[in-house]
């Protein structure tokens, strides 16, 4: 059964990557392979130091890449949203300056233990900018959401619960205008717009496992969808 993994740049899917790695080198097996690409493709940047075991294993693969390439075919791994990875996209060692100076017959001249040339440093980016371009995640469409969010009572600090809500960040959530409505008895809630790629955000997951739960829901009560739209 493939290893799964949901949006590894939430911070619920890096601490199940993070616990994961906990007692593993790689994602499957004993050897990079093209799991790991799979996994090290979905991540948009290096996890913080606040991953350990996370940023170990993203920093061992990011030096894999450039320095001899990972062939190996892993036993399968699914990242929501994310492409599998293609035969086109597997790192191959670097070629350069050093792999030049392997053909002369002075062997004299080959520096097995030196600095990576400008050459190689080019041919690793590349590399590494290719998986990532392979296994973009496709965005299907856009859509326009306009939620209500609701207080406890009257008491609420309408203003921090904005900011609680604004500080929900993930990829293809983009936050809109909002006004705060009378409810009655004194009490306000927060219409609010929201855009976001259909492919990469569900409203439900966003509600259910962001917004209304700690330490959020400090401040937020319920949150409903008044209108959903396709752009």
């Amino acid at each position: 059964m493939a290893v799964a993994f949901d949006d590894l740049n939430s911070a619920a899917g890096l601490k199940k990557l993070d616990e994961y790695l906990l007692t593993r080198s790689y994602i499957t097996g004993y050897q990079a392979s093209k799991d790991d690409l799979t996994v090290y493709a979905a991540l948009s940047k290096s996890p913080s130091s606040d991953y350990v075991n996370a940023s170990r294993w993203y920093s061992h693969i990011d030096s894999l890449l450039r320095i001899s390439g990972v062939s190996a075919e892993g036993s399968g791994v699914v990242v929501e949203g994310s492409a599998p990875i293609t035969a086109e996209a597997v790192a191959t060692p670097p070629v350069g300056s050093k792999a030049a100076a392997a053909e002369d017959d002075d062997d004299d001249d080959v520096d097995l233990f030196g600095e990576e040339t400008e050459e190689e440093k080019k041919a690793a980016e590349e590399r590494a900018a290719s998986i990532k371009a392979s296994t973009k995640k496709k965005e299907s469409g856009k859509s326009s959401v306009l939620m209500d969010v609701k207080p406890w009572d009257d008491e609420t600090d309408m203003k921090k619960l904005e900011e609680a809500v604004r500080s929900v960040q993930m990829e293809g959530l983009l936050w809109g205008a909002s006004k705060l409505v009378p409810v009655g008895y004194g009490i306000k809630k927060m219409t609010i717009m929201l855009t976001i790629v259909d492919d990469l955000v569900s409203v439900d997951t966003l509600i259910e496992d962001h917004l209304t739960v700690e330490p959020i829901n400090e401040y937020v009560q319920s949150c409903d969808i008044v209108a959903f739209n396709k752009i």
